[in-house]
């Protein structure tokens, strides 16, 4: 860490002590953001409402936020006793685990202190964000509920993401696996009887674009969206549950058997979650946001991070555990799972998950495996080889005794797992993830979390919780039907400006629109083998999956070996142009070398990328052949020079890709 970084942090921390008087004698305080474009004004009185405008033009209209208590005090309301006021600019902190090498941290920032709590705001260039802190309240609390308005200036277009069917109810839609197809319609068209998983987008015209999300949401409910009509939404949070039972196939699912009337018990001096809203000068600034990283905790200095092993997995539930060409019957057993440890040493893959089924059904108990398999010879086996094992369970399971799980596994020589069906992110389930990862980290297993809500900043605070799933991922086309191409165009710019998803790409089994249909044994992805490799350039995931089998992946050699090369932590990412729904590329670095990524919807497309800023090099590029869009595995390998002026020109069939390395 610079020298710099430690005296802008000490600069910073000196500006926040200091009140602003002027704002302090005023019902309205204003802030801006360091480059004058967002201005956010504050109005308190008998309540504290915000709006918020981009370049003069109104974003957000007064909108309400107060937090309510049990014992009937009132975040939010009351005399503002003092505001302090000041600029932060810390530059280069390193970021562990991420995108990129390193982050500014550039913003301005408004306190209003009242008798009980602070609300404290901040304007970025490129976002407003506000949360609220507890202040002199001793002891635990209950938390009722909280208001959060989003009155939005103009009757703009969202991609929704609802959480459950048209006739769900609330308590039904706060049980979601966090896995939607987005809705793109008027806010004025949104039922109030449906709820939406954050993040969301908004258009509000002339190419700006407006997100919606959390940050650093620790012994809290995640937050949902919810219509009151027109224009306008407001936060919506799950209440604190009573009790659960194992519910669901295998009983390996969670079920909630009753719930309080309030959401969250507090604690002296808690830090609530901060609201954020993005704003996005142009669609492709969504690809570059790191505002849930900013505004979230940093990790604990103190620790030792350096075991942290980010990298690709082979994972054998998407493809059913089928092999072939083998002379043993392929399943969950010593022999297969042998096989996908020799195909991972063999390509340089440093983990390999087990996933469902290892142990004793019906059992919900993670320690008891199933006869078949004898777990510690294949954890030492890889070993061995130099690759790691990861341990799928669920939350049933590995709540019962996290301590003694994470223990026992560590000492056994895995090193990580993948935890599933959460479903939930109420304040027991947020509480959950913090213990697992904390346990996790003492124990130097990594973490994926999926049946998951969004990442809401654990990621930094915990740098082991590699993956978050809360996608509609590839695993969706075992079974449905959606449409995965317009979804995947979709999600960067959405889903993961809220941080890394374990979409689990890398089909060879491809198909064109005409062509797919969900085969549950042997799945096929939607568009072309190039859109497959894309992804891997694309798609944010600390922990990147390989889901198809060895036997397809050595059918296809130069696949194989280019997906491999792929690194899933970046030094730098750059987005180099977009549209939601429509097309996407992104360049990243690492080291001396970038790894571009493009996408297309279902229509064939011909773009030109600046790529100058990379300076000229070599370029192995993965481009749709002359039939992909009738073959949709059908591809052509290029070795070219990147051009002088940094003009490449690429053409996509229809659900095309585009991948190239440049070195």
């Amino acid at each position: 860490m610079s020298k710099s970084f430690f005296r802008t942090l000490t600069a910073s921390f000196l500006a926040a002590l200091l009140p602003m008087a002027a704002m302090g004698a005023s019902r309205n305080h204003s802030l801006q953001s360091p480059d004058g474009k967002v201005a956010v004004t504050i109005c308190a009185g008998e309540t504290v409402e915000y709006s918020v405008t981009y370049n003069g033009r109104s974003i957000l209209e007064p909108s309400r936020i107060a937090m309510n208590l049990e014992d009937g005090t009132v975040f939010g309301t009351g005399k503002v006793r003092k505001v302090l006021s000041g600029s932060v600019s810390q530059k280069d902190i390193p970021a562990r685990v991420y995108k990129k090498g390193s982050v500014d941290d550039v913003y301005n920032f408004a306190t209003l202190v009242f008798k009980d709590c602070r609300i404290e705001f901040r304007a970025y260039d490129d976002c407003v964000a506000y949360r609220f802190v507890d202040g002199r309240r001793k002891g635990s609390y209950i938390v009722k509920s909280e208001d959060a308005e989003f009155n939005f200036a103009e009757d703009f277009d969202g991609w929704v993401p609802f959480a459950g069917g048209e006739n769900a109810t609330f308590e039904q839609q706060f049980t979601t696996s966090f896995e939607a197809y987005y809705t793109h319609l008027p806010l004025s068209e949104w039922s109030p009887k449906r709820l939406s998983i954050l993040p969301m987008v908004l258009d509000a015209r002339d190419g700006v674009k407006v997100l919606i999300t959390e940050a650093n949401l620790r012994h809290y409910p995640g937050m949902y969206l919810n219509s009151v009509g027109g224009k306008s939404l407001k936060g919506v949070c799950s209440t604190v549950p009573t009790g659960v039972v194992e519910s669901g196939p295998n009983l390996l699912h969670c079920k909630v058997t009753g719930r309080t009337d309030y959401i969250a018990e507090a604690i002296e001096g808690q830090q609530f979650p901060w609201r954020v809203i993005g704003i996005a000068a142009q669609t492709e600034d969504l690809l570059s946001q790191d505002i849930v990283w900013k505004l979230s905790d940093a990790e604990d200095p103190q620790q030792d991070w350096s075991w942290i092993k980010p990298g690709l997995a082979s994972w054998e539930w998407w493809n059913a555990w089928n092999i072939s060409g083998v002379d043993f019957r392929s399943g969950i057993n010593d022999e297969t799972y042998r096989h996908y440890i020799d195909f991972a040493a063999e390509n340089g893959i440093p983990y390999v998950i087990m996933d469902a089924g290892w142990t004793v059904r019906l059992n919900c108990d993670m320690m008891d495996v199933i006869p078949e398999l004898d777990l510690k010879g294949i954890v030492d086996y890889a070993a061995s080889k130099g690759v790691g094992m990861i341990l799928w369970g669920s939350y049933m399971q590995i709540r019962k005794d996290i301590e003694g799980i994470c223990r026992h596994y560590s000492q056994m020589g895995v090193k990580g797992f993948k935890i599933d069906y959460m479903n939930r992110d109420d304040q027991d389930v947020v509480d959950f993830y913090e213990e697992l990862a904390s346990v996790a980290a003492k124990y130097h297993l990594v973490l994926d979390f999926h049946g998951a809500f969004k990442p809401a900043g654990l990621q930094r605070t915990y740098p082991n919780v590699l993956n978050f799933e809360g996608v509609q991922g590839l695993e969706q086309m075992k079974w449905g039907k959606g449409d995965e191409v317009t979804y995947d165009v979709q999600i960067p710019f959405i889903r993961m400006a809220a941080g890394p998803m374990d979409y689990t790409q890398g089909a060879m089994r491809n198909a064109t629109r005409n062509n797919y249909s969900p085969v549950n044994s042997e799945a096929m992805s939607q568009g072309t083998r190039c859109r497959q490799l894309a992804e891997y350039a694309i798609f944010d995931a600390p922990l990147g999956m390989m889901c198809d089998s060895p036997s397809a992946y050595k059918a296809e050699p130069e696949c194989t070996e280019f997906i491999a090369s792929f690194p899933t932590t970046w030094d730098e990412t750059v987005p180099v142009c977009g549209e939601i729904g429509e097309y996407v590329a992104i360049a990243r670095r690492k080291g001396g070398k970038w790894y571009v990524g493009a996408m297309t919807d279902w229509n064939a497309r011909d773009l030109e990328f600046d790529l100058s800023f990379i300076g000229g090099g070599k370029m192995t590029v993965f481009q749709d052949g002359v039939n992909a869009d009738k073959i949709a595995k059908d591809y052509r390998k290029v070795l070219m020079e990147l051009p002088a002026d940094g003009k490449v020109k690429v053409h996509m069939a229809p659900g095309g890709g585009w991948a190239a390395v440049i070195e």
